[in-house]
């Protein structure tokens, strides 16, 4: 390749890096392709020469850096989604403030993300303002877990019980202070499995 193609090498790098520290994995070839602004062919080429070059590894599509052989594979990257009421409903969030890697030993499988807790209905059960709490993705909830639930395009952090027999669901604020919202219908998006504080 020509030598002033090293600048666009050394960036086919930097990106690829960057989404595996953002979405733990590599990126797909065509994926990388629109982080570069290049056509898929193209970028492949950079990676069969960049291979060849020893700068990376490249075998059947799968791209491998230093850097991703380095760390850990038992880690996921889990993103932090913004702020969830514990108090009166908030507008749900989905924007991606950052990421944050974890073991999966402390976590185990699945797909996760971070809230950060904003209210003070939930103290009663530890999370407190400003907590961040780890929430594990599923429409499916028990008696007495905490969840994240949807409710008229809006989401809350409560404690969640069925009264099956009047077809309502209540939605327990860990606070004396505070009511119960009893609804006829919520979306469940993941149940609390951690919480993440200073102290």
């Amino acid at each position: 390749m020509r030598t002033k193609d090293a600048q666009l090498m050394e960036n086919i790098l930097i990106e690829i890096d960057r989404y595996y520290s953002e979405c733990g994995r590599a990126p797909s070839t065509r994926e990388l392709a629109e982080k570069v602004s290049m056509s898929h062919n193209t970028v492949a080429r950079y990676l069969r020469d960049m291979n060849e070059r020893g700068m990376l590894g490249y075998a059947k599509g799968r791209i491998v850096t230093r850097k991703m052989s380095k760390s850990k594979p038992e880690s996921v990257s889990v993103p932090i989604l913004g702020s969830i009421s514990c108090g009166m409903p908030l507008t749900a969030e989905g924007n991606v403030e950052s990421y944050v890697r974890l073991p999966t030993e402390l976590i185990g499988s699945g797909e996760f993300f971070f809230l950060k807790a904003n209210g003070d209905s939930m103290i009663e059960a530890g999370i407190d303002d400003g907590d961040l709490v780890l929430i594990k993705k599923t429409t499916q909830a028990k008696d007495g877990d905490i969840v994240v639930a949807l409710v008229d395009d809006e989401n809350t952090l409560k404690r969640i019980y069925f009264d099956r027999e009047n077809h309502l669901i209540i939605l327990h604020p860990e606070n004396r202070a505070m009511r119960d919202i009893t609804v006829t219908e919520c979306e469940i998006q993941g149940v609390a499995v951690k919480i993440i504080k200073d102290i």
